[in-house]
């Protein structure tokens, strides 16, 4: 059974063609800078043209291998409880929450629109951003807001990048002989954008991200936590409407907006090299608020057993992992230089005697969507 894999944005696409049968990854491929000024690239209709072109490349050859579409949808409310066969009413469904996820939802839903007309007849399947999280209790997910709010709106905190924090989760037991029941564990998924974890007995306690993904540590253009005031102050002073608001919070604000150059990391680190006082001071920033939700979570749960690292920063870059496990010594958490400074894969790159483990896992959200997808539609392959 061959999947393809639509790990989509507004702007850009990752894509894989997987066979479930032994889950080897037969295409994977980028497309980038989709409606940009000056891309060759001007739509989601085009961008698809050239993964069917890829295909037809390919060993594959023809459009018929493909037996099912999965495409990672950010939001999906409370309306499903796991990944679901693409129809009318999930198309709907999908476009209500599209204010719950305004950056996100609609470029999930122009996706599914453009797969049904290139793909006519091949089944889709949404793979939903918040699921691995609905094991979450009320007592964790709600506001402490008037609960009618909750009853009418369902105002809640769902959390975000499920198959990144289940995957690493999953390798982690499998891989490292820690107990299957028990084990306490953290998972930072650190890139762009930015979640913490906590799991403890294949269930999530507490994640980072809220009702939308804005909530939590700062990020590459996102704020993270703000005070609430802060907000309506500048709005007030500024005379900005809520969608202004809500775009200063997604796109002009966490490095870039404290750096004043870019929410790239990479940019950040060279900026930091140069002795630019913003860009350190970005960095700091950056690192501690991560460090704020490891300190809660070990608290939540009255210790960790391991800590996970995963996603572009934390997994490319020693500097930024060398940086977050000092501000944890006081856990008992110790370095090995040497394996820290290794090229990105799978490691332990804590001391044997640390009292915490960290483990690099390079993360797989395409294969785990896969799995959603094959499971979704009840074969057994």
């Amino acid at each position: 059974m061959k999947i393809l894999v639509l790990n989509a944005w507004s702007s850009s696409l990752k894509y894989q063609v997987l066979d479930m049968t032994d889950q080897s990854v037969l295409i994977k491929w980028n497309v980038e800078k989709i409606w940009e000024k000056g891309s060759s690239v001007k739509n989601y209709k085009e961008a698809l043209q050239l993964v069917i072109d890829e295909i037809l490349r390919s060993k594959l050859s023809h459009l018929s291998s493909i037996s099912a579409i999965g495409h990672r949808v950010v939001h999906w409310g409370e309306y499903f409880e796991d990944a679901v066969i693409i129809d009318d009413d999930v198309i709907a469904k999908i476009e209500q929450c599209s204010d719950l996820a305004p950056l996100h939802n609609p470029a999930n839903l122009a996706w599914i629109l453009a797969c049904k007309e290139l793909f006519p007849g091949v089944p889709q399947v949404a793979v939903f951003d918040t699921a691995f999280h609905q094991s979450m209790e009320p007592a964790h997910y709600l506001y402490a807001l008037p609960y009618k709010y909750y009853e009418q709106y369902k105002i809640r905190r769902y959390g975000f990048h499920w198959a990144s924090h289940q995957y690493v989760y999953e390798q982690l037991i499998t891989n490292y002989q820690l107990p299957m029941t028990n084990s306490k564990v953290i998972t930072c998924h650190v890139g762009n954008w930015v979640s913490i974890t906590a799991i403890q007995d294949w269930k999530v306690l507490e994640t980072s991200m809220g009702m939308t993904p804005m909530e939590g540590a700062m990020m590459g253009t996102r704020s993270g936590n703000v005070d609430p005031g802060v907000l309506m102050y500048l709005m007030n002073k500024e005379g900005l409407s809520p969608d202004q608001m809500e775009y200063i919070l997604n796109t002009e604000s966490g490095l870039l907006g404290v750096s004043g150059k870019s929410g790239d990391f990479r940019d950040i680190l060279e900026g930091c090299r140069l002795q630019d006082a913003r860009s350190k001071l970005a960095l700091e920033m950056y690192i501690d608020s991560i460090v704020k939700y490891i300190w809660s979570y070990v608290a939540l749960m009255n210790g960790v057993d391991a800590i996970v690292l995963t996603a572009g920063v934390m997994e490319w870059s020693a500097v930024a992992r060398k940086l977050l496990m000092e501000k944890l010594a006081w856990l008992g958490v110790k370095l090995d230089d040497t394996q820290n400074n290794l090229d990105t894969q799978e490691r332990v790159i804590s001391t044997k005697d640390s009292k915490v483990m960290v483990v690099v896992i390079p993360t797989d959200e395409e294969l785990m969507i896969a799995k959603s997808v094959v499971k979704s539609m009840g074969i057994d392959v």
